[in-house]
């Protein structure tokens, strides 16, 4: 792990390169680990709309959407429990936000080249003084960074394999999103797409 030191977007903090390309490699393994007991799937929206992102998560909560709405459930929709959150994520959580409670949910977001992750807030958890982590691997992305009420001037950065994110303090709730990938701008997956890595206290 690297020796990065963070710099602030709108209470963002942006840890760039945090994880060397050896440790990016290692966690991939680990997260098709977590795939392979607990496999993608795509939510959908109350309302019916699928997700653009395929999805999937470990630890001791998992976070799915369906027509009963947004909410953490202890199994997978396909009955299985989630299994363990891969240890070098718990690695960054110590890291990143190293006086945080330990991380209950290790959200695993698969974008291909098209998806998109609107402006939105991180708010089905129970205690928001607990911070949002999140680990991008892959190819870059644009990720945009908003406001703590829906509208209003935004910024946006591009974020790269290896780089860390975390929403916490007074930037804990703002909306935030993802709005391009760029395919083949990452060699660390073997194919175009990005994974992303969300990890919240739950509870």
């Amino acid at each position: 792990m690297n020796d990065s030191q963070p710099f602030d977007i709108r209470g963002a903090l942006i840890f760039p390169g945090l994880l060397d390309r050896e440790a990016q490699a290692r966690l991939v393994e680990q997260i098709r680990a977590v795939v392979a007991a607990a496999p993608f799937f795509r939510p959908v929206t109350p309302a019916g709309r699928p997700l653009s992102v395929r999805m999937t998560s470990a630890g001791s909560h998992g976070w799915v959407s369906d027509r009963s709405g947004y909410r953490y459930e202890r199994r997978h929709p396909e009955g299985m429990e989630w299994p363990p959150i891969p240890s070098l994520a718990l690695e960054v959580w110590e890291r990143a936000v190293a006086n945080a409670r330990a991380p209950e949910c290790c959200l695993v977001n698969w974008y291909d080249a098209e998806a998109r992750m609107g402006l939105h807030q991180d708010r089905d958890e129970v205690d928001f003084t607990q911070p949002v982590v999140s680990i991008s691997l892959g190819d870059d992305a644009r990720f945009r960074v908003g406001n703590l009420s829906r509208g209003g001037k935004t910024e946006s950065i591009v974020l790269r394999s290896g780089d860390v994110v975390v929403l916490g303090g007074g930037a804990r709730l703002v909306h935030h999103g993802v709005d391009r990938i760029y395919p083949g701008t990452g060699t660390l997956l073997g194919k175009p797409g990005r994974i992303n890595l969300t990890l919240r206290v739950v509870t």
